[in-house]
């Protein structure tokens, strides 16, 4: 009997992750949240506390962004987005991802994929 609640208790759970994340993309959708430049970090493995910390981003102190911990939503450092687009993926026989967000690469070099990981290019 105690497995049958445990199996309750974690559907209930992902139902209330599910409608909290598609409640949070609608918002963004309308435009309802006010963003600063950007982006949220990507997220490591696990989870986050679960709690609401934030809900936009006019709920963080500076340049922070309220960005997912993987369970609910805190203030967080963004990482830096440079003007441009990157091109199409250049070819590379090294596997490796040279960098993970434009604010790694130098001056007006943007990170953007290659067929085979990342690495800092100039953008188009």
């Amino acid at each position: 009997m105690e497995r049958h609640w445990s199996v309750v208790c974690v559907l209930v759970v992902a139902l209330c992750a599910y409608l909290h994340f598609d409640t949070a993309s609608a918002d963004e959708a309308d435009g309802c949240s006010t963003a600063k430049p950007g982006r949220c970090p990507r997220r490591k493995w696990g989870a986050g506390l679960c709690a609401e910390f934030c809900q936009t981003d006019s709920d963080c102190p500076n340049e922070q962004k309220c960005c997912s911990n993987g369970c609910g939503h805190q203030c967080m450092e963004p990482n830096a987005v440079k003007h441009g687009r990157c091109p199409k993926p250049q070819r590379t026989h090294m596997c490796a991802e040279f960098c993970v967000h434009d604010g790694q690469c130098p001056e007006k070099q943007k990170c953007c994929r290659t067929t085979c990981g990342k690495a800092c290019t100039d953008p188009k």
